[in-house]
């Protein structure tokens, strides 16, 4: 069923060689002077793991989908209606794990099976744009439950009225930044404003930008007299998320200005830790876009959060779509995308940018 996959020829997951290079992976992870070289070892056990999972995968889904093409057959014969229901039913089931191994088969880039920092910003429009990312927030939040990842809040800051001015969150599990890669970008919702007492339609932005985590695996070289480190007293909605301390820290990076926060551990230390990784992060993920001749400001703040720079348009009035403006592809069922059903626009974009068509956002006026 899914040696199709084979198609994306330049995955770290390439079906027609997988089992040979599991077999030299194997080999080389029983070398026992593998570990005098802690960075090689972790990487290769990653790339082990990975591909004895996919394998896996592959063929319990062919086993599975063999076994249950014989038993609707059967079941026609037999005018099994109730089976044959049944059979649909583990086929759907199948095909969801199908699609979600077709799309792990675009991660191909140093950092994919990587975790993430994703950073949500609201836009100009005060309490509109607040509950705009805060509904993102939502989103995002229920699409990684669904792949069962675990989410930590670094940084949160509320909306004065309602909703969030600016969240960053830690995303961990296997191939994260492979998935959300992609979503960086601005994010424009046009409904009617339950904030507005005539019911007039209004359009709001907010921004996501996603980071690799930097591991040991990938070196970023940072000098210290190159930062600026703040401390400061936190703030937030308060509740489970967000612990109110006074060891907030805030570092700038001075030649590049980009700005990272982290308050959410009552330590000043672990804090600052935090922050040094989301830098680290912010730092490759600035030189990836050099390498790909991008100019696009990845730090969030300095980014023009309107008109023009939006990557997917959410649309409840007049009517119901979400369109991703660089790949073309939209679905009639906003409710369900904002409820974190995002896997067919992540695979869209994915396979766009594989295949080198590039994903510039359009401009829409819709």
């Amino acid at each position: 069923m899914l040696r199709s996959l084979s198609r994306f020829l330049g995955g770290i997951f390439d079906w027609d060689n997988a089992e040979a290079r599991l077999i030299n992976l194997t080999k080389e992870c029983e070398d026992p002077e593998l570990w005098n070289n802690t960075a090689k070892a972790q990487k290769l056990l990653r790339e082990k793991s990975y591909l004895e999972n996919s394998i896996a995968t592959v063929k319990h889904i062919e086993k599975e989908t063999a076994n249950l093409i014989e038993l609707f057959v059967l079941s026609e014969l037999d005018n099994d209606q109730s089976t044959i229901n049944e059979v649909k039913k583990e086929l759907l089931v199948l095909e969801k794990s199908a699609k979600q191994k077709e799309i792990e088969c675009l991660f191909s880039g140093e950092a994919d099976h990587n975790d993430a920092f994703l950073e949500i910003h609201s836009g100009a429009g005060g309490t509109e744009s607040h509950d705009w990312a805060s509904i993102l927030y939502r989103m995002y939040t229920r699409w990684a439950e669904k792949h069962k990842f675990k989410i930590e809040i670094v940084d949160y800051l509320a909306g004065e009225e309602a909703g969030i001015k600016t969240v960053t969150m830690k995303i961990t599990g296997e191939n994260v930044y492979g998935w959300l890669k992609t979503e960086s970008g601005v994010h424009r919702l046009v409904r009617i404003s339950p904030f507005n007492a005539a019911g007039k339609r209004h359009t709001s932005f907010a921004s996501a930008w996603v980071f690799p985590v930097i591991d040991d695996s990938i070196e970023i070289s940072i000098n210290e007299s190159d930062l600026r480190i703040d401390t400061f007293r936190s703030s937030g909605a308060g509740g489970q998320h967000v612990n109110t301390t006074d060891s907030a820290v805030r570092i700038t990076h001075i030649p590049s200005g980009i700005v990272v926060s982290s308050q959410t551990n009552r330590s000043q230390h672990r804090n600052r830790d935090e922050c040094m990784s989301m830098l680290k992060s912010r730092l490759y993920e600035r030189e990836l876009k050099k390498k790909e001749e991008k100019i696009n400001q990845m730090n969030a703040a300095k980014t023009d959060i309107g008109w023009g720079h939006q990557i997917r348009s959410y649309v409840l009035q007049p009517y119901q779509m979400v369109k991703d403006l660089r790949t073309g592809y939209s679905s009639p069922e906003p409710s369900a995308v904002l409820d974190g059903e995002l896997d067919e626009f992540i695979l869209r974009s994915l396979e766009a940018k594989m295949s080198g068509q590039g994903l510039e956002p359009q401009f829409d006026t819709e």
